[in-house]
């Protein structure tokens, strides 16, 4: 497993307890694990908005694909916008989350080159919103429920992509999404990149796993910008307020949705379980309401962003 800056002393104390266990140094074991109890306790208590970024980028982090697995049951994956081709970057699938049968559509990145390759790093085509809106207005015509899973670095930027109308097909999300009339929860699970995470970010009830990220641009795409040097990321970072955290504080999310202290990529299990628990919670409350009640807090929800101050 990849192991980030901020991590190696923790890895040199677990691989410092193996030494001791192998010499059958039950002492020196025992000493070393409080030590790295209280590593793990400081380091994660205490991580910077860059940290955190670097978490949700992590290579062995659960990806959509993964969540998917993990938490649905009879599943039937769905393809293809009916328009241009199908985006692999886009999954969708029918099928059941424990009792409830829904629909979950999600941003993949791939994991290994090949699969990287083919899903376009987890950055959609127009034709994957395409498909993540066919699926979604299905849903909505057989009264399911809908769960988005967002993980993307961005919308893909190509020429292709432009050509076929990129930013036309994140507007029309946005606006077909707003008015949808059926439950929907959106859950970020790494990066939520710009445009590329909104057009799937509008939802009835919005969360953040906790070591997540949500922002408009990238934080080397906001330094290139801002002082003609990506390097200065990490300043970008902690400007920026992209942490799970701060969006809550400042009243961009709904909620937090916890993860494992040392990340999602430690406990799979456990992550995907606190994403099912989330999604059945929040859907048993939006079933609640009528449609018109569903409507109108949706609208009151995204109505009430933003702030500003009278001088």
């Amino acid at each position: 497993m990849a192991v980030l800056d901020f991590e190696k002393r923790i890895e040199e104390l677990k691989e410092q307890i193996d030494v001791a266990k192998i010499k059958g140094d039950s002492h020196a074991a025992s000493t070393l694990a409080k030590e790295l109890e209280k590593e793990i306790e400081k380091t994660f208590k205490n991580l910077t908005p860059y940290q955190k970024l670097l978490l949700a980028r992590h290579p062995d982090r659960p990806h959509a694909i993964d969540i998917i697995n993990a938490i649905m049951d009879e599943k039937i994956e769905i393809h293809g916008d009916r328009e241009f081709r199908d985006d692999a970057s886009i999954v969708c699938y029918i099928g059941m989350i424990g009792d409830t049968k829904c629909v979950v559509i999600g941003e993949e990145k791939g994991r290994n080159t090949k699969e990287k390759l083919a899903r376009n790093f987890g950055m959609p085509h127009p034709e994957g919103y395409r498909k993540a809106l066919r699926v979604a207005k299905m849903a909505e015509k057989f009264d399911l429920p809908i769960l988005f899973l967002v993980d993307t670095p961005g919308a893909f930027p190509g020429i292709g992509a432009e050509e076929r109308g990129q930013s036309e097909a994140i507007a029309r999300n946005l606006f077909e999404l707003s008015r949808i009339k059926t439950p929907t929860v959106s859950i970020v699970i790494g990066e939520g990149g710009s445009g590329g995470a909104l057009a799937i970010g509008v939802a009835d009830k919005f969360a953040m796993l906790k070591y997540s990220v949500f922002s408009v641009i990238s934080p080397e795409g906001c330094a290139a910008i801002l002082w003609g040097d990506n390097s200065k990321a990490e300043t970008a970072t902690k400007a920026l307020k992209i942490s799970a955290e701060e969006l809550k504080e400042l009243g961009l999310i709904d909620d937090i949705i916890d993860e494992p202290l040392e990340g999602a990529h430690r406990d799979y299990e456990t992550t995907a379980k606190n994403i099912k628990d989330y999604f059945i919670e929040k859907v048993k409350e939006l079933k609640q309401l009528s449609k018109d009640e569903l409507l109108q807090k949706r609208f009151e929800k995204y109505l009430n962003y933003g702030s500003f101050n009278e001088k």
